[in-house]
């Protein structure tokens, strides 16, 4: 696996040059991660300020994760056109001017315009940063670039609903943007007077104008099914219908334009490799089931178990510090262990982690709800360098940037999905168990039971009855969750099956051969 080509004759970086190009270059990750997941328990307090109801309020994040799924795949191109280094660059530096006018927006209508822009701009960042780590260190430090790109990737989701739910509890919300202004102006600046020297080869390349029109229909519509399908019963509306046959017809007419297209915008044919092929989708699988816990847990917190938005992100902080400590050392020893076998150890930790938490309880402390995201921790440490060298493994240097774009445009399609498909299945699974629960304690002896114990504290019948329903009710999403829990434990196992379907990756100093 190598990094793209750098100008002739440059070296690798190293000592302090190499530290701060590597932090910058981690930051513009981290801030483009952390701007996908900050938002989400802000949406209460945001909605609220611009009067507007919470339904409306999703669109905050439903616009960014549209803008830059589309963007996203055009890397390998921009890149190709323009240079890695001034797109990255260009990217972080709009990205911060789009995260200011996010933050000054005046309605509902203006913010949601600037998360599509700030989205749109931010799709060569994570992509642009990952290539980027690989070219500045020498070969057989490329597994520690990885490392360090993982990590962060990994810490800032978790980073996310703690840092905005202390924002929103303590400031005002547009700082959840502003934030990123100096960060942004250190990253953008930094990598380009580092950098600038080091820019790849560049070659003028035909737009593929009908492409990207069918890639933004098609996702744009998928998205719109994802966020809206739950609050429309699904198929059972005419506007899911037609957005789904609209992505449906959008993604097969995409398909087959870009493996036709002499200049695709998203280079397709990198799926003939077993490796990214298979490597691609266990990563978007796994990504998939760590995304929807991601979601589920806090949102239990916060619904049932009555966490403040800050508590519910602090149960999830000890996985990033596991992440954190251990990230460097899986790092360092991963170019004499197969990833394979790494994946296999993410895979399990995470089976181990949700299996864990199938038996919590409505009475468990913060440190029983701690312990598996300890266990989590292991399996975040290892997961992403582990999938990304099985994946990238004998990419050549010059389809290095446009392998990334693709690998990153899957995972965060898969993370979408994963979200709509958590949260609905978490309502149905919790009506099938409160319907249970309702048929077992009916209006027969443990009902009246449990009211006779109720009136003797004080209650009248009416608040007994609510007492006991809430009761139910809360049983009825902790099953719900347990079940969700359970079967990620499941998926999981399962995944550790797919990953001995690649081959080896080779070393990395090891030559670059096709499949």
């Amino acid at each position: 696996m190598a990094g793209p080509p750098a100008a002739a004759g440059q070296a690798p970086l190293a000592g302090g040059a190499l530290a701060l190009t590597a932090f910058a270059l981690a930051l513009g990750t981290f801030m483009q991660v952390l701007d996908g997941t900050i938002a989400n328990v802000s949406l209460p307090t945001i909605a609220g300020n611009l009067g507007v109801s919470s339904d409306n309020s999703t669109w905050i994040v439903t616009a960014f994760a549209v803008a830059n799924g589309v963007a996203v795949p055009l890397t390998g191109w921009l890149m190709g056109r323009f240079g890695v280094v001034r797109t990255f660059c260009t990217s972080v530096i709009l990205f911060t001017i789009a995260s200011f006018l996010c933050g000054i927006a005046w309605n509902l209508p203006s913010l949601i315009a600037f998360r599509i822009l700030q989205g749109a701009v931010s799709g060569p960042m994570i992509p642009g940063s990952q290539a980027l780590l690989i070219a500045i260190f020498p070969p057989h430090k490329r597994a520690t670039a990885l490392g360090i790109w993982s990590m962060t990737t990994l810490v800032a989701p978790i980073m996310g609903p703690i840092l905005g739910g202390y924002i929103s509890d303590n400031y005002h919300w547009s700082w959840i943007f502003l934030i990123n202004v100096p960060f942004g102006l250190f990253c953008g600046f930094t990598c380009w007077r580092s950098l600038k020297s080091r820019e790849t080869p560049t070659r003028k390349l035909p737009i593929d104008q009908v492409g990207l029109i069918l890639l933004v229909v098609w996702v744009g519509a998928l998205q719109i099914v994802l966020d809206l399908g739950k609050n429309d019963d699904w198929f059972a509306s005419d506007r899911i219908v037609i957005a789904t046959v609209i992505a449906a017809i959008g993604f097969v007419g995409w398909l087959i334009w870009e493996l036709t297209d002499a200049n695709p915008a998203v280079n397709l044919s990198l799926f003939g490799r077993r490796n990214f092929a298979i490597g691609t989708i266990a990563f978007c699988l796994g990504y998939a089931v760590f995304f929807a816990n991601t979601l589920l847990l806090p949102l239990w917190l916060q619904t049932q178990m009555g966490y403040t938005a800050t508590w519910a992100g602090l149960v999830a902080a000890p996985s990033g510090a596991v992440a954190v400590v251990l990230t460097p050392f899986i790092a360092r020893i991963s170019g004499k262990v197969d990833a394979r076998l790494l994946a296999t150890i993410a895979f399990a930790s995470f089976g181990v982690s949700y299996y864990l938490r199938s038996g919590y309880t409505t009475y468990a402390s913060f440190y029983d709800l701690m312990l598996p995201l300890l266990v989590q921790g292991i399996a975040m440490s290892t997961f992403f360098l582990a999938m990304l060298t099985i994946s990238l493994d004998r990419i050549p240097p010059e389809r290095l940037p446009s392998a990334t774009g693709i690998s990153n445009f899957a995972r965060i399609t898969a993370g979408s999905f994963a979200a709509s498909i958590i949260t609905t299945a978490w309502d149905r699974r919790e009506a099938l168990h409160q319907s249970r629960l309702s048929e077992a304690v009916g209006s027969g002896m443990p009902y009246r039971m449990a009211q006779n114990a109720l009136t003797r504290m004080g209650l009248t019948d009416v608040q007994a009855a609510g007492a006991i329903t809430r009761q139910m009710v809360g049983q009825a999403y902790l099953l719900a969750s347990t079940d969700l829990f359970r079967l990620s434990a499941w998926l999981c196992l399962a995944m550790t099956v797919i990953v001995w379907f690649t081959r080896r990756p080779a070393p990395p100093s090891g030559p670059i051969a096709a499949d």
